[in-house]
């Protein structure tokens, strides 16, 4: 899957692990967000591996340093499923500050068991989409006074919220949704004065490429099939009227 031969068809396998390697990009610094939502675009149309070489081709290929790999492999991804998310390890972050400013957590970026962040005339985005999890069940903590959070979870997650509202609230919409097998829970708790938590649940914009790239293919075969069956039938009305000139003329 290199350069030797550019003309081959990339298969979805391919096309997400070249995505992988945006991801870790953007994590790290190397992309900006315009940037890797371009290539990412271009990645979820590519056909060949021809198509798929370039856009990678200034990027480091799994987590080493140096010159960059002219390759479409990479190291392998997390472990398959939620176990290979819940990782036991050191946190990226344990907390987060914004006074009359805001604050991001997004990413690659692993959740501690107990997250606190707090908002005065400001706000915060908490995003546990590509997140891995130092715990099965992590705690996000949230005071927001006059400003706001916004917690946004990845489908399969369980989520419970636990927190206290005065002229102010906590959004509940995504309880009560079972969680996929192995998932970890995410329970959001804390305090909001003049104040709101916002909790939603997302896909990743990868994820939406891909769905929306399956279903164009989807379009584009049905309209195949229907081609095709059209002209089987134009080719068979042809055969019939030729055979009724004939049977006529003799």
């Amino acid at each position: 899957m290199t350069d030797d031969a550019p003309d081959l068809r990339a298969s979805d396998a391919d096309r997400e692990r070249v995505a992988e390697v945006l991801r870790d990009a953007l994590a790290e610094g190397r992309l900006d967000m315009t940037e890797f939502e371009e290539r990412l675009d271009a990645t979820y149309s590519a056909r060949t591996y021809g198509d798929l070489t370039p856009i990678t081709r200034d990027l480091p290929v799994g987590p080493v340093a140096g010159p960059p790999r002219v390759s479409m492999t990479k190291e392998p991804e997390r472990a398959g499923g939620w176990a290979g998310r819940i990782t036991g390890g050191e946190p990226s972050s344990t907390w987060a500050v914004a006074v009359m400013s805001g604050f991001q957590r997004k990413g690659r970026w692993t959740v501690p068991r107990r997250f606190n962040s707090f908002a005065f005339c400001g706000g915060g985005d908490i995003d546990l989409r590509e997140a891995d999890f130092a715990h099965d069940e992590v705690v996000i903590n949230c005071v927001a006074i006059m400003g706001g959070m916004n917690v946004v979870v990845p489908p399969g997650v369980e989520v419970i919220v636990r927190g206290i509202g005065i002229m102010g609230g906590f959004d509940h919409r995504e309880e009560g949704v079972t969680g996929d097998p192995g998932a970890p829970r995410v329970v959001v708790t804390g305090f909001a004065f003049w104040g709101g938590v916002g909790v939603e649940r997302k896909l990743t914009r990868a994820e939406k490429l891909r769905i929306k790239e399956e279903r164009r293919q989807e379009k584009l075969e049905r309209k195949g099939r229907k081609e095709l069956d059209g002209s089987r039938h134009g080719f068979h009305d042809l055969h019939r009227e030729e055979e009724r000139d004939r049977r006529r003329d003799s």
